[in-house]
Formats: C-alpha cells, structure tokens, sequence
C-alpha cells in the first residue's frame, strides 16, 4: 500500500453513499510515490465529510484507469488535528463550524490560545471569556466542533471492530451519530448494508453466540442460505432448526426456537402456515406474482378474425411451413394476455418467437421505427437475449437491463412506480428466472399487455428460489402449447431425440451410437481428459476453433473438472507465443486471444453472468507504477478490466452446464464420470445435451450417463406460487 499526506483541494463527484471524487495537494509520500510530492493528484474513495483547511493521511494505490487517468484510490484515511494558531482559525472559520466566521475564529484563539479546540470540547462555557460570544452561539460553535469530531470517532470505532472505511462509511450515512448504538444494541440491523457474515463475526467477537439478536438474525439468514442452496421458497421447522444448529453453532432447545418463532412472527418479519414456513419476502414475491398474472389476465382477449390468411402470407414470406402446434401456439400467443410455450431442442421455440413478433408488427401495423416502443424481447442472460435478436433482427436485451438495475443500490429503477408501457412482452429462457426476478419484472410492466413466456420446462431451474415455468405451467391457469415435433438437422440426427429420450428417463438401447451429429465415446474416468485433447486437436486441424466448440462439465475440481480442463483446452486453442502477452495471477495464465467468461451482473458495461468473450488486449502502464489493462470483447463490446478485476471471469474453453443456460454452441464435449456423481442428474444431463446445436460428442462411462437421466433429485423445490395462484384465480370467480 502507498500513503501521502496533504490536503483536498475540490472536489469533483460526490455520491449519496460518501464515494468522493477529487483533487488532493501532496506534502509527504511514501518512497515509491515520492515525485508526487508538492503536486495536485486525483484521489477516489469513500469519505465521510472533509475539511479543505485540515491535513489528511491517505492510504491506498496509485492506479492508472484507462478512462480517468492516473488516481489515488483511497482504502482508509486519517484526519489529523488541526495545530498551530493558523489552522486552528482556519478550521474554526470553515464551512463545517457554524456560527463562527474568520473574525470570531481569530478571536476565540487569541484568548484561549493554540489549545482552543480541546479547550472548547472540555467545556462550551469556555467559549463565553471571548468577547461577542453568547451562551446560544457558544453551544452551536460547540456542537458543531463535537459533530465534526464524533464522526471521525465513529469510523475509528468502526474500524477496530473489524469493518473496512467502506463499510464504516456505509453505517456513517445511515445511521449517522447513531451508528455506535446500532452496532451495539443490534448488529444485524445493518443487514441491508453488510453481508451477514461479515455481522456475524463482529458480533462473535463481542457477544455470546446463543445471545437473543443472533439467534433470531441466523434464522432469519436460515431462510435466505437454505432458499438459494435447495431453490425453496418456505421451509420445514424441521430444516430451520437443524440449520441454525449445524451451520451457525447454536444449541437452544426446541421450545426455545418456538418462541424465537413466534417473536418473529409478530414482527411480520416471516409467515407460518400450517407447516410451510415463509421468510416474509417471499410470500410476498409469490402473492405479487400471482395477483399480477391476474390482473394482466382480467384484461379482454385479442381477436384475430383473418388469423389463417395471415399465416398463410407469412408462411409464403418467409418460407416456413408451421405444424399444428405451432400456429397453436402463435395464435394463443397473440389472442390470450397469458400464454406459455415450451418446447425440446429442435422443436421450432426460435421460429415461433420470431413468428409473433412479425404477425403482431403486422396486425397492429407497426414498423421497424416503431418497434421499440411497442415489442420487449427479453431473456434472463446476455446470450439468450442475443439469440433472440439474431433470430428476429430486433433488439432483445437482459431482464436486468430492461428494469434499469442500479448495481449500486441492487435495485430496479423500472418498478412499480415507474412502469415500461410496451404493449407485447416476449420473455425466453423462462425456466431461469427466479421468484424474486419474475415478480420485479411483472411489477415494472403495466396490466393491459400480451405477455408470452417461452421455455423448456426440463432444463435446470434457476438459481435462486423458485420454480417460476413449472408453476405457471401446473396451475393450468394460462393457454400453454408445447411443441413436440423436433426438426431434425438431417435423417440421421440425433441431438433432439436424445433429449428426448433422457426427459422421457427412456434411453434408447443404441443411445451409444454414433450419427451424423452425436457421438458416445467409451471412457474411463482416467482417460476422458486425453480422448478430450486428441478431439479438440483434430477438431483444430479440420479448421474449427474455441469459438466453435464448448466444453461443457457438471464442476469446477478434479482430473476431470473445469480447471483443470481449461489448462488443457488453452494449451491447445491457445498456446504461449513470444507475440502475444500474457500475465499470471495466482496460479491462472489469462493470455491474449483466451476465452474468457462473465461470473457476475455489470449493467453498466452491458455485460453480464454467462457472457463470453475473448481478450483482445493486455497492455503494461508503467507510470506511475506497473499495472496491466485487459480489454476483452464480448460480441463486439470492449470491456476494460484491471488485474483486481479479474476475479469476475474465468477461462471459458470449459464451462458449467449451469453457465450455459440460455447458450447455443455449434459443437458441445461433454465428459461424462463417476467423480461427479454429486452433479449427474437428469435435468442437468439434459440441459447439457440441449446446448449442442450441430454435434455433441460425450466421453465416459455408459453407466454413469445412466444413472445421471434416470436420477431426478433436482425437480424436488418447494414453492407455494401454484397455490397462491389458484387462491387469487378464485377468488375473481367468487
């Protein structure tokens, strides 16, 4: 870490949230930073209110950022006390004391001397030996001096508990001169600012671990690790007290958690029916859910008198020839408020959305200029909504983008209050939405549209909590179509109908055999990682590249896991060269031209969880200090990202099934083997599968493909939307 000492000259940006943006003037810098002494730099950080006249200690890196230039970026700073009988007027006679202007600052230090600060918070009355102060501006000039002093108190409290000044900061501008009795009454308040187990561990450092504020925070947490964990959205007595035991360590007896219970409840903080316990946000999502479907369902259906004619135009069009299924499903699409299709690989889900775009543009008369402001196409990931532009030529974008999430704050700027007006919503890839998603995104929409929900209901689910297609789809309450035909690519296809066969649990006897798009290489768990590498260099030498071929695996260690398989793929698709650069971090090579993956939601540079891309550049800075700038692009995107940055990517020669929803890919490896059994089930098999759009090669152990579609465990989530649809469904019938 680098330090400098001096003063802020101005500022330039200042955030709600004490992010600051500015100029500071160097007196004093540590050895490395030494010729930025007596210049004025740009600084970065989270402060809590600054004095222009005070010196201050910075603490941090000198970092270059490629849109910014050169900045300071501040982790944590000291304010030091003002000395000597010029800064001592100074800081009385600033912005930050009130009542007190140059005038009376120079006389409060003419009769109480240098020592005028201490003198006046040991006692105000201090204050009324100096001529023209009364008692009333005496307090204010006190107070104030207090005020200003007790904030950086609190962040030095903060910091010895354990918080970094982000967090400190973070408490400061919410609870303010508060902050100390918050953390000590109850830590756990500050729950929607600090992660949990960040809480946790400061208050173990400070109270007993069965202590009341604990137990009922860790029930409260039981509901959150449990929901994501399993994709629940109640749970059991049963698993809530298992949980706080096993996971945080607290031993009460049974009667005792029943009461922690019932205090919970009367705080309307969770919701107990009968054996379904509900953390109260959850309920909540679900009933919004439910009475949203139904209020956007209450509004009259579209007709379409001339529905045959105008397929048949669109059939000679485009040269498309519809199944029955098919126009069932474009006209429910655009007669019904509600409608689902799902639908396997290869059974027409990307014709048909494209079909009810064109129909709709064409029956409401709308042109291409128009469109934006009536058609919303949307997907859950960066690649599904790109899938879906392509297909159509219209603009399709993230759930996230389309709801204007602020990173900052994780919240929807299109909500409830400020609601989207299109009049036709096509969303795909519905199986990966979760509860909390789906009911941000029926909250930001208005009642009065057409809202088409495509999926394949057999893919895994989503991550978070929920079941949100399945639901929809048992309740029987919305038209829903599924598509079953499944256009094969040739005669002797076969990556639909494996599909097929492993959602059905009935795998052919031959499901080994070799066809025109799939083949089943027999392999030890010892020898997949070589049959992978003999593949992917014949596959190089018939011309394919990475951008061609996935590999796709169930986790991330072992022989055979994602890591150490991208070693191995990036030695292959691209290896160390004098002319391309490259840098390690940790134990990672990431090298120009890898294959890189999105791990984490960054609406700001429109890219987000899943999307791939490649590094197009790794360039040195070397002023002030050494640093290097990776720009990758994603699809035409240039992103730029420092070394600190790269946690929020990885290799992407080989991904998870789960990374892969809502992708295609020309061609998909998929190794097969017992090491991982805790991954092999059907959906995640069948998720796999489906990615592969002209061939899929699997390599391992007959038995363990088995075992992995006849294995169902992942389908058992507990929701409780297909009730509270049926419950606001009747009650509109009453």
């Amino acid at each position: 870490m680098d330090s400098i000492r001096g003063k802020f000259k101005q500022m330039i940006f200042e955030s709600d949230n004490g992010y600051k943006v500015g100029l500071f003037r160097v007196k004093e810098a540590s050895s490395e930073l030494e010729d930025m002494v007596n210049k004025t730099i740009t600084f970065t950080g989270y402060f809590a209110d600054v004095n222009y006249e005070d010196y201050y200690n910075l603490v941090g890196r000198y970092v270059f950022n490629e849109r910014y230039g050169n900045q300071f970026q501040v982790s944590s700073y000291e304010r030091e006390e003002p000395k000597g009988k010029d800064a001592v007027i100074s800081f009385l006679s600033s912005s930050l004391i009130k009542g007190c202007g140059e005038k009376t600052a120079t006389l409060i230090v003419e009769y109480l001397g240098d020592e005028a600060l201490s003198k006046i918070k040991e006692d105000y009355t201090n204050l009324l030996s100096v001529p023209g102060i009364s008692e009333i501006k005496a307090k204010r000039i006190y107070n104030s001096i207090i005020k200003y002093q007790s904030t950086d108190e609190i962040i030095v409290q903060l910091k010895k508990y354990g918080f970094t000044i982000n967090e400190a900061l973070s408490i400061l501008n919410k609870w303010g001169e508060s902050s100390l009795e918050v953390v000590n009454n109850n830590i756990y308040d500050l729950i929607d600012i600090i992660d949990f187990t960040k809480l946790d561990n400061v208050f173990l450092g400070m109270r007993e671990a069965n202590s009341r504020e604990r137990v009922l925070a860790c029930i409260i947490e039981s509901f959150k690790r449990l929901g994501f964990k399993n994709g629940d959205t109640y749970l059991t007595r049963e698993e809530l007290f298992s949980n706080i035991r096993n996971d945080f360590k607290i031993f009460i007896e049974e009667n005792e958690f029943d009461n922690y219970i019932e205090e919970l409840r009367d705080k309307d903080e969770i919701i107990v029916l009968g054996k379904k316990y509900f953390l109260k946000e959850y309920y909540d999502y679900e009933e919004d859910i439910a009475l949203n479907l139904k209020l956007i369902n209450s509004h009259s259906k579209e007709k379409i008198d001339n529905f045959d004619l105008l397929i048949a135009g669109m059939q000679a069009e485009y040269d498309v020839k519809y199944n029955v299924d098919q126009k069932k499903a474009i006209k429910r699409a655009l007669t019904n408020r509600v409608s689902i299709i799902t639908g396997g690989p290869g059974t027409g889900k990307t014709t048909i959305i494209n079909s009810i775009v064109k129909l709709y543009m064409r029956i409401n008369n709308i042109n291409y200029k128009n469109v934006i402001n009536e058609i919303a196409l949307l997907a859950p990931t960066g690649r599904a909504a790109k899938k879906m532009s392509d297909s159509t030529g219209l603009p399709a974008m993230t759930i996230h983008r389309y709801l204007k999430w602020n990173k900052e704050k994780n919240e929807f700027q299109i909500n409830e209050y400020n609601k989207n007006s299109h009049k036709l919503i096509i969303v795909d890839e519905t199986s990966m939405i979760d509860t909390y998603l789906f009911d941000s995104l029926l909250k930001g929409i208005k009642h009065n549209i057409t809202l088409v929900l495509v999926g394949d209901a057999n893919q895994l689910p989503s991550v978070g909590p929920g079941l949100i297609l399945n639901d929809l789809i048992t309740s029987d309450l919305f038209t829903h179509t599924t598509l079953e035909q499944i256009y094969r690519q040739s005669d002797n296809s076969y990556i639909p109908i494996l599909a097929k066969e492993i959602k059905e649990h009935n795998l052919s006897e031959d499901f080994t055999r070799q066809t025109d798009d799939y083949n089943f290489l027999l392999a030890s768990g010892l020898a997949i990682k070589e049959m992978i590498r003999k593949i992917c260099l014949m596959s190089k030498d018939k011309g394919l590249t990475e951008d061609d071929i996935q590999v796709l695996a169930p986790m991330y260690k072992g022989e055979n896991g994602i890591d150490n398989l991208n070693i191995l793929l990036q030695g292959i698709f691209n290896p160390k060269d004098e002319d391309k650069k490259e840098v390690k971090v940790g134990d990672v090579i990431y090298r120009e031209h890898d294959k890189v993956l999105q791990l984490v939601n960054d609406p700001d540079n429109n890219i987000f969880n899943g999307d791939i891309g490649y590094i197009s550049s790794i360039r040195t800075i070397t002023s002030p200090k050494k640093k290097e700038i990776f720009t990758i692009d994603f699809d035409g995107n240039e992103v730029l990202y420092t070394r600190e940055d790269l946690i929020n990517i990885k290799h992407a020669y080989a991904i998870t099934i789960h990374k892969s929803q809502g992708s295609e890919f020309a061609h998909v490896i998929m190794p097969i083997s017992k090491a991982y059994y805790k991954m092999l089930y059907n959906k995640l098999i069948y998720t796999g599968v489906s990615r592969a759009k002209k061939s899929l090669v699997i390599i391992g152990e007959k038995d363990s493909f088995i075992m992995a579609t006849n294995n169902d465990y992942s389908t058992k989530r507990k929701t409780n939307l297909k009730e509270q649809l049926m419950n606001k469904f009747l009650e509109n019938s009453k």
